[in-house]
This record gives C-alpha cells, structure tokens and sequence, in this order.
C-alpha cells in the first residue's frame, strides 16, 4: 500500500480504479488467474497520515472493486434482502437518516444509531463503543447479528462460492480458489478504506485553493468550535477519537447485554460506563439524526443539549463542568448560529455525490 497526499491525483485514482466495472475480475474465469494489482490510495494532505494497514490484508485494485460489489449486495444477508448500503448510503455519507433504523432483518428498531462511514482508513477503533479493533472485523458483527444480517457465515460462503461470478472475483483478488469469512470481511475493508472525504469548502480553505476564503461568519464559527469543541473533535479528522460521557443519561441500564454501558461494555472497566466514541464532525448536515441512540434531529438541539441539558452522571466528561460548578459548554444564540453556519462548511458534496461508490451497474 502506498499513501500520496495530492488532492488532485485522489480524485483522479479513486473516480478512475473504483468506476471500473468487474471485466478483468470476470474474465479471469477463461485465463490465467492474474497477480492482484496494487490499490495506490491517494488523500488529501491535511488530513495528515492513515492509520497503518494491515499486513494480512494487502490493498488491491480487484479487492477494492470485489468490496464495493459486495457492500450493494443483499448476498450478505441470510434472508439475501439486505446489504451493508440498506443503512450506509452515499448521499447521506453512509449513514441512513433514521435514528434507530428497522432495515434490518428483524425488522425490530436497532439498539445503536447507524454510524457514518468516512476516512476510515484513519481511524482506530469501532463501534459506537470501539468494539471492533480494525475494519476487517468490523463487518463481522452486523453479517451475523440476528436483528441487523442475521446471516450465517458458512451459509454465505457456500452461497459465494456457488455463485456464477463471484469464485473468479475473489480468485482475481486474493490468488484462491477457497472464499472464507475472512476474505468477505477483507474485501469490505478494502473498499471501505477508498470512503475518503476531503474536499469540502473548509478543506479548500486551510489549504488556501483560489478562491476558496470562508466568510466572516463562517471564520466566527471555525474559532468557536476550536475554542470550545476541539477537546473532542480535534485535527482536521474533527475528532479524537477517544471515548467519551457527554450528558446524556444519568443511568446506564444493564439490559441488552449491557448496551447502554458504551465503552464499558467492552472494557469491563466502571469509569468507562457510558462512554461512546466522538464521532467526526465531517459532513454533519446531511448525518442527522445525532448522538450513539439518535436522540436529537437537529444540530441546534445538539448545541441547546451542549449548553443546558447536560446531565450529570459518575463518568461525565470534564469538559462539560464549568468553573463555578454548574454544567455544560457556554454559547449564546449568535455563537450558535456562527458554529452552524461552519459545520456547513464542512460538507463535501463531491464525496456524497461520488459515482466511484455508487453500485455498480
């Protein structure tokens, strides 16, 4: 894997590799199987260096087009009813609009909101509570998920390997004749780590394009979320990454398999009790609904939360406690309007529109 930090070549690889259709895969069922070719994914250089990829899992153009072809196909789900897009759409930068959605198998509201897929290849940690440690394992858990897939996996890979094209497809990009639930979880990750976003107005700005300034307002709203925000959604990510109470419960309830506890369902550890992970805050306008369980509809309700409705709790986040003791950030109405008049900014509507990640056809 190689990682090249022009702008103008990203935009150029990634429309020109992930456009392609499946012709050389397909064909390799009358050649001679071909060395997978090497994926170069280039980004934009604010966004500073992806996280390392791993080893077992080399970036490949076939594995790339193999995992777009598999995020759009029902395949994945046991009743062949439901993909990965079913609650991951482009135009909503792969996320579905609804708080908690019911497009799963079950048909039963999910427990958890759908997060957005974007500039994964720099992020570590999965989950709303980072329950998956890399990509690779993260499609694992909604494949087989009674109320979300509901799949099995030894029934899909029989179902793969019977299929009329994808046995060349997954030969063509990982050199077997043997599909398994590793290489399904590997060819997803490939193309999930190509979901990069970088091009939005704020982008163009810090990387001083012509004609590219944010006016007064907007320049208002940029100084405010660093001053006030940037404790969790930090760098040019717009995030830290880290684990986070931000006042939302005062209880956290044991049911569900400890659901509710966040973090602290996967680390067994009381302080993290109620902790999620902060999401970025890239393409924000068209993500709502907001928070882990999809509570508010809007982003000034998520301010108005921020300012007057934090809820105290043992593993609140400091951030939210002021200095004469009450809770919550302090902004007036104006400074609102100015951080909603920059989140705007930061939606890239080359990559909503993107036809590199659309299906294909």
């Amino acid at each position: 894997m190689r990682l090249h930090l022009p702008l103008s070549r990203f935009r150029a690889k990634v429309l020109f590799l992930l456009g392609s259709t499946f012709a050389l895969s397909c064909a390799s069922e009358e050649t001679e199987p071909v060395t997978p070719s090497e994926f170069v994914l280039t980004a934009p250089a604010n966004l500073g260096t992806a996280v390392p990829f791993p080893q077992r899992n080399p970036f490949t153009r076939e594995g790339v087009l193999l995992g777009k072809k598999l995020f759009y196909d029902p395949i994945l789900s046991g009743n062949n009813q439901i993909s990965c897009a079913s609650c991951h759409q482009p135009e909503k930068a792969f996320s579905d609009g609804r708080a908690l959605t019911t497009a799963g198998a079950s048909r039963k509201p999910l427990l958890r909101h759908a997060p957005a897929l974007q500039n994964l290849a720099w992020m570590q940690g999965w989950f709303w509570d980072g329950g998956a440690k890399d990509l690779e394992s993260l499609a694992l858990g909604p494949l087989t998920h009674e109320d979300e897939m509901a799949q099995n996996l030894k029934e899909l890979v029989l179902e793969l390997q019977n299929h009329v094209e994808y046995p060349a497809q997954f030969k063509a990009a990982f050199g077997t004749d043997s599909i398994t639930s590793a290489l399904i979880a590997r060819a997803l990750a490939q193309f999930q780590r190509t979901l990069i976003t970088g091009n939005s107005a704020y982008d163009r700005h810090v990387r001083k394009e012509p004609n590219a300034t944010l006016n007064n307002q907007e320049l208002r709203g940029l100084a405010l979320v660093r001053q006030q925000c940037a404790p969790c959604h930090a760098t040019d990510s717009f995030t830290d990454q880290s684990y986070r109470n931000n006042g939302l419960a005062q209880t956290f309830s044991e049911e569900h398999e400890q659901i509710a506890w966040g973090r602290g369902r996967i680390t067994h550890r009381p302080e993290d009790i109620g902790k999620y992970k902060v999401p970025t805050l890239r393409n924000i306008m068209v993500t709502a609904p907001y928070m882990h369980d999809g509570c508010f509809e809007t982003l000034q309700q998520v301010l108005d939360h921020y300012t007057h409705g934090i809820v105290p709790s043992p593993t609140l986040d400091p951030t939210f406690l002021r200095t004469d003791g009450t809770l919550g950030l302090t902004l007036t109405q104006k400074e609102k309007v100015d951080i909603l008049s920059f989140l705007n900014t930061l939606t890239d509507w080359e990559f909503l529109q993107n036809p590199a990640h659309a299906p294909l056809p």
